[in-house]
């Protein structure tokens, strides 16, 4: 993934951590969590647990594992049947929890929420999960993708007399479940007569006093899973929560499906019709899970390595070696080296131990910047022509600076390889990317981009491999690619940005 913002590897920081389990510190090490910067940026994730004496310590497990999709902020709320109580803050897990402030949430039942922003700046007010307060009781939400008309239900509800404390769209949700609940059915009906009004794509968790909700977006493309921890219910944007807390995997929630689990018992009814076939986001895939996750049945890792077979196939190179950007991409690196009978090597090492205080360089200093984070190694490069896997390119910055650094380390030769199609539209459904203006693929021949990131070749993935790779061919099952292509499943506001409410506000 090209692009940088030096901060730290919460992974690495976690598996220092002596109070954790050794495996649970193994995993994390293994697979830490990928800090990009001007290209797509981590989603959200979501956790949530019903039944365990632990609950805020299996929410504070089950985020480590998720910590990959946001780092920004992160929170957990726990319910005992009586009261519900929250702590959240900004930072990384570690940062916001302790072992004091875990103590204070008393419950069985629990939801946490770790944080990248895609609506609303990252700030104190908007880290969630976000609780109401009412005297039909407490709600907490935890919210994983974006709400595309959250501007419009915004203006409306304010023009109405709503009061908002958030440039979040997940308090848009809030207020308008607090209107519905007043009318009969409850609050599962409040909450699928609210989503009625929105559209976007999403995967929310939910907790009152008494009860756990689960529900995922009419078009799925926000993952959901559902799991079991011994007599407990879980629920996770990702399968690798679920291993780090020792609970068994049960499927996948459907779009538009409501899981509600209540004195133990789960139930689930289809609040929203499903708007035709699933269409989870294929960039789960490419870039956004952790490799050890499992989506529509298929593994992450396994999907990868078939993207880089695949691309060999479409793609080859005559070169000496293949390395990858490393983490993301290690797995398609792989996959391409098998294929194509060319030896994989370790040709950048990753710094995984940059403070969080460190400074992000200057647009003058991104050169110095990329190699405080990736060091290329001489003895392997020199005199070498090198395959270089990535998964993506957006805005190519850091892979010009890259390929660089390679040069210097004695590359003869830089052949480009990328494990998904050109990158030429903005994410509108939980994903931070660049503007559509600063993608470097967008209006430019794939000559303009080898010639401004400095390859001597440059080939990407087509979507029909991408798809092939990924290995899912059922016709319940699709993707969204509407960063590939453009078809956007959900309709798109133009001033939908990350920053619209904070427009709303200021307007």
């Amino acid at each position: 993934m090209d692009g940088l913002v030096i901060r730290p590897t919460a992974a690495a920081a976690a598996a220092r951590r002596p109070d954790l389990p050794p495996d649970l510190r193994l995993a994390l090490a293994c697979f830490g969590p990928r800090r990009p910067g001007q290209g797509p940026r981590e989603e959200c994730g979501v956790f949530g647990i019903y039944g365990h004496p632990e609950a805020a310590r299996m929410a504070y497990y089950g985020l480590h594992a998720l910590q990959h999709r946001g780092e920004e902020s992160a929170g957990i709320a726990v319910a005992d049947g009586r009261r519900l109580e929250v702590v959240k803050g900004m930072g990384l897990v570690t940062d916001v929890f302790s072992e004091e402030s875990l103590g204070r949430l008393l419950g069985d039942r629990a939801i946490g929420h770790v944080r990248y922003s895609t609506t609303g700046a990252s700030v104190p007010a908007n880290a969630q999960p976000y609780v109401v307060r009412g005297r039909r009781g407490s709600l907490a939400i935890a919210h994983n993708g974006n709400f595309t008309n959250a501007r419009v239900l915004r203006d409306r509800l304010e023009q109405e007399g709503a009061i908002f404390t958030t440039t979040a769209d997940t308090e848009v949700l809030a207020h308008l479940i607090a209107r519905h609940r007043w009318e009969a059915g409850g609050l599962e009906a409040a909450i699928a007569r609210a989503l009625q009004e929105i559209r976007g794509a999403y995967a929310l968790v939910m907790l009152t006093e008494e009860k756990l909700i689960g529900l995922r977006d009419p078009h799925g493309i926000r993952p959901l899973a559902l799991g079991k921890l011994g007599d407990a219910w879980v629920l996770a944007s990702e399968s690798c929560a679920f291993d780090a807390i020792g609970a068994e995997f049960v499927r996948e929630t459907a779009p538009g499906e409501m899981v509600v689990v209540e004195g133990g018992r789960l139930t689930s009814r289809q609040a929203l019709p499903a708007a035709g076939p699933s269409r989870l986001c294929i960039f789960e895939y490419v870039y956004f899970a952790r490799p050890d996750s499992n989506l529509q049945g298929r593994n992450v890792h396994a999907a990868r390595k078939e993207m880089g077979r695949q691309l060999a196939r479409e793609a080859p190179a005559a070169a000496d070696l293949v390395i990858g950007v490393p983490d993301s991409s290690v797995s398609a690196a792989t996959g391409f080296a098998e294929e194509s009978g060319i030896p994989y090597e370790m040709g950048l090492v990753k710094n995984r131990y940059i403070g969080r205080t460190f400074i992000q360089p200057r647009q003058g200093l991104r050169a110095q910047g990329v190699r405080m984070k990736h060091n290329p190694l001489r003895m392997v490069l020199e005199g070498k022509r090198v395959v270089l896997v990535d998964d993506s390119i957006v805005r190519g910055t850091t892979l010009r600076h890259l390929i660089g650094l390679l040069r210097e380390a004695g590359a003869r030769e830089v052949h480009l390889r990328i494990a998904s199609p050109p990158y030429v539209n903005s994410c509108h459904y939980g994903i931070d990317t660049a503007d559509s203006g600063s993608l470097v693929a967008r209006g430019r021949s794939i000559e303009a981009v080898r010639e401004y990131v400095g390859a001597d070749s440059l080939h990407y993935l087509s979507l029909e491999g991408l798809i092939r790779a990924v290995g899912i061919a059922s016709p319940e099952m699709g993707f969204c690619h509407a960063c590939f292509t453009g078809e956007y499943p959900v309709p798109v506001d133009e001033e939908a940005g990350k920053d619209a409410l904070e427009a709303a506000e200021d307007g």
